[in-house]
């Protein structure tokens, strides 16, 4: 009876087998084995050149492979903890009793849901150095010179980030309102009988009792960081000057511009070591950054 069951089970599960294989651990497979070549597909199989790992060593002497590695860690390092904060300080107000808070948690929320394609769009027009909304509000304020924000190498990769931390923020906020959302009432009412004010039950209270969904989101937020590529390729297709170009870019213009598949696949794999140590050291420390007595 157990074998049937068993085998039944295995045959519902093939079609779905059969797909992650192909999907998923093919390429991965193949990814890995090409970082050792060097091939520009359009050669077809007879122009696969085994190279060793010298896609490996040449990187780090690629000027743009470093300008990518330090433009994404300057993301990563701006926007995630941003998006957290305003997360974290949107969430605690909207928990409160305020008006309209089904409407206001839609209101932030909905940039997250809506196409990336569409809001960088937007977020493009707005940057416009001379006729956006943003300029024109910066000229009627005074300011003579504005920034060029998209078309200035100083200003656009902070010009990205400004539109990544609106966007994310709702995201955030909504898991730190379900965490809000599981503290017990009966902490805060025996802290205002201690006398605790506000800002003292924050921090005793509510931060602590929301550790795990910080330390959630500051390992999918790191993870999803190190792979932005839609608002740079829509918005600067990784300039200006290489100003926003990150690391998944330099991977699509090498791989796909340039057809150098091998070295495109050898900083992948750089750039999955690189989020894999990140994640584990985070996790090593799960126990300093989450409150497990809840």
């Amino acid at each position: 009876m157990k074998k049937k069951e068993n085998l039944t089970a295995l045959i519902f599960l093939t079609p779905a087998l059969i797909g992650f294989s192909i999907f998923l651990i093919f390429p991965v497979i193949f990814s890995l084995l090409l970082s050792f070549f060097e091939w520009d597909l359009v050669s077809g199989w007879g122009g696969l050149n085994f190279v060793g790992i010298k896609h490996f060593i040449d990187m780090w002497s690629i000027p743009e492979f470093i300008n990518s590695l330090r433009n994404n860690f300057i993301y990563s390092g701006v926007t995630v903890p941003m998006t957290m904060i305003l997360g974290f300080i949107f969430a605690v107000i909207l928990n409160s009793k305020v008006y309209l808070k089904g409407i206001l948690r839609l209101i932030y929320f909905l940039p997250y849901v809506a196409n990336i394609v569409a809001i960088s769009a937007v977020w493009q027009a707005l940057y416009h150095p001379t006729r956006g909304p943003i300029n024109q509000f910066l000229y009627s304020l005074g300011m003579n010179n504005p920034p060029r924000w998209l078309a200035d190498p100083n200003y656009a990769l902070t010009a990205i980030m400004i539109m990544t931390i609106w966007l994310g923020t709702g995201y955030c906020m909504i898991i730190y309102m379900a965490a809000l959302n599981g503290i017990p009432e009966r902490l805060y009412e025996a802290a205002k009988i201690d006398g605790a004010n506000r800002i003292q039950s924050l921090i005793k209270i509510t931060i602590p009792m929301v550790s795990h969904a910080t330390f959630f989101l500051l390992v999918t937020r790191l993870i999803w960081s190190f792979l932005v590529f839609g608002p740079i390729n829509i918005m600067t297709q990784g300039g200006p000057a290489q100003s926003t170009t990150v690391l998944v870019f330099h991977i699509y213009r090498r791989a796909f511009r340039f057809r150098q598949l091998g070295y495109g696949s050898a900083v992948t794999w750089i750039m999955f070591l690189i989020i894999l140590s990140i994640t584990i050291f985070q996790w090593r420390k799960r126990e300093s950054l989450v409150n497990y007595k809840q």
